[in-house]
């Protein structure tokens, strides 16, 4: 792990900063960027316009690790309006939610009632996301996501390259028919649990993003998404499936809102299946300082708004 990913993840968990970086001006333009707004008006309008473009919206509510079973009751009940909005308007639009907001911290049986709530109210035909959180969390999700599944068989789960485990827990899902986002991940972890190098994320991104095309051309999974803004393991991806003779609509990539729009037109023009993730809340310190630990890029840009009046 670079040095300067290592600093910010650290300062994605430093409270002082959580508490004083909407202060200042350059701070909020960033935010901006990745963010149409806090409010979940914001977000629907957002959706809608990614829908013009005929690119999926997926909602997410900022936050994680409430601290009592009344928080994560409020959290539940604003994923139901969401999804009555959401209904209201018309969109195609899916939701992804932290199982922590949804008291995972205070009990198992406490987060998966509130899970089947929102499952429950969600469209037949839709998926409802279940993001992975940092490497501690990983049983207990995945043991949530496998009893959602059995009776919610449209539920997502989403997994992390960058964790040597995961080639067994995605083998371990298949029986179930999981739908599954792969993504890179975005917390600090230990060399241990973790690949430090990027280049070795990449490949095993690659290596499941494979594994997951098969297994959903074999009927072993019913959808694969791929969260990623690296133009070339998209390309990559959409070679091997050109070479087993797929069609374009069974590779899903899910970006970030604000991040390779024109990838993400691209995507869609194409005959892909393209969407991006709508964040808004509150609580947006830590997430956003993940997103500029993720590429150097999105750090220069924050910098450069330093100097903007």
């Amino acid at each position: 792990m670079s040095i300067m990913r290592s600093l910010l993840l650290a300062a994605s968990q430093n409270t002082w900063l959580r508490e004083h970086a909407s202060r200042y001006k350059f701070v909020r333009r960033s935010v901006a960027r990745f963010m149409p707004g806090k409010e979940i008006g914001d977000a629907l309008r957002a959706a809608k316009a990614l829908e013009e473009k005929k690119i999926a919206g997926v909602l997410t509510h900022l936050g994680e690790n409430i601290q009592d079973a009344r928080e994560a009751s409020e959290v539940t009940n604003h994923y139901l309006d969401v999804l009555q909005k959401i209904r209201a308007i018309g969109l195609q639009t899916e939701v992804s939610v932290k199982l922590s907001q949804l008291g995972l911290d205070q009990s198992a049986e406490l987060c998966f009632s509130n899970l089947k709530q929102i499952l429950e109210q969600e469209d037949a035909g839709k998926t409802v996301w279940i993001d992975m959180e940092a490497s501690s969390y990983v049983d207990a999700t995945l043991a949530v996501y496998r009893k959602a599944l059995k009776q919610f068989p449209r539920t997502g789960i989403c997994l992390q390259a960058y964790l040597y485990r995961t080639k067994e827990d995605l083998e371990s899902l298949f029986a179930l028919k999981p739908s599954v986002r792969l993504v890179k991940g975005a917390y600090k972890e230990a060399a241990d649990v973790a690949y430090p190098a990027k280049k070795d994320v990449d490949e095993s991104f690659f290596l499941l993003g494979q594994e997951m095309l098969r297994a959903q051309r074999d009927g072993r999974m019913l959808r694969a998404a791929f969260g990623t803004h690296d133009v070339a393991l998209i390309r990559r991806l959409q070679d091997f499936a050109a070479k087993q003779a797929m069609p374009k609509n069974v590779l899903e990539i899910q970006m970030l809102y604000g991040i390779q729009r024109a990838e993400q037109e691209r995507l869609a023009a194409e005959g892909y299946r393209s969407a991006v993730l709508v964040a808004y809340g509150n609580h947006w310190y830590p997430w956003f300082v993940r997103r500029l630990a993720e590429r150097p890029a999105n750090l220069w840009f924050m910098l450069k708004n330093l100097f903007v009046g």
